[in-house]
């Protein structure tokens, strides 16, 4: 039986004339990879940013392990378990990649200490082996503005991760990567989220990315639910390749 992380239910919210939630109900399931697909403005990113906080519903609920989180603080629901990747990369640019991870930890854990090096952190070797997970620890010491997009979009996750969340949700997670590139960038984050046990729920334009990783698809459209199934089972609806694919 699935078990329920996330429920949405009945998200209401505008923008001046714009609906950009009309009714949503929708529940993630605990060890899921879920992909959100949709025209642009249909409402993706507002999904993300009313789960994480960021925005208020005007009407309707998010419930995260049973708990309601709809007027929780971003900071707070954080720490409930909820992390965050954006479409372009948040991480401290004049910082090198370890330390980007182990400012997370110190976040995570509450105890930054401007006074103590952050390579004294008992959190390193941690902070190490994530970077292992996903082929990064050659870049421990790299300067993030010395990355290539494609690794820094890696570092930006391993980030999130390291805040040790149940539920990852990402904003296009291989936006701005050569083709060559974004199926080996997606192979090492879905390893990297098995290997931690974390649920994710991505948004999507690419769909041979949804195709290939993800175990259902949500179709948004002008603030709706359009449709949730399977891959090839969503995929394959003449309204979603009209409405959504443009074929």
């Amino acid at each position: 039986m699935s078990v329920t992380l996330l429920e949405a239910s009945s998200l209401h919210i505008s923008f001046g004339g714009v609906t950009a939630a009309d009714g949503i109900d929708l529940e993630v399931f605990s060890g899921e990879r879920l992909a959100i697909i949709g025209p642009n403005g249909a409402g993706k990113t507002t999904f993300l940013n009313i789960c994480t906080g960021y925005l208020t519903p005007s009407a309707g609920s998010v419930r995260f392990g049973g708990r309601d989180i709809t007027a929780m603080a971003p900071r707070a629901i954080t720490r409930m378990g909820i992390a965050r990747a954006f479409q372009s990369p948040q991480l401290f640019h004049e910082q090198c990649v370890i330390d980007n991870l182990l400012l997370a930890a110190a976040a995570r854990e509450r105890a930054w200490n401007p006074f103590r090096p952050l390579r004294e952190r008992p959190e390193h070797d941690e902070m190490l082996a994530l970077l292992e997970l996903f082929g990064l620890a050659d870049h421990a010491a790299s300067m993030v503005n010395e990355l290539p997009e494609g690794t820094r979009k890696l570092v930006d996750i391993a980030v999130a991760l390291a805040l040790q969340p149940q539920l990852l949700l990402m904003d296009e997670p291989t936006s701005g990567v050569s083709s060559l590139e974004k199926f080996r960038i997606m192979d090492l984050l879905v390893k990297a989220l098995a290997e931690q046990g974390v649920t994710s729920v991505f948004v999507e334009h690419d769909m041979e990315m949804v195709e290939r990783y993800a175990d259902r698809v949500a179709v948004w459209n002008s603030g709706r639910i359009q449709s949730v199934g399977a891959p090839d089972q969503v995929l394959a609806d003449p309204s979603v390749m009209r409405d959504v694919i443009g074929v």
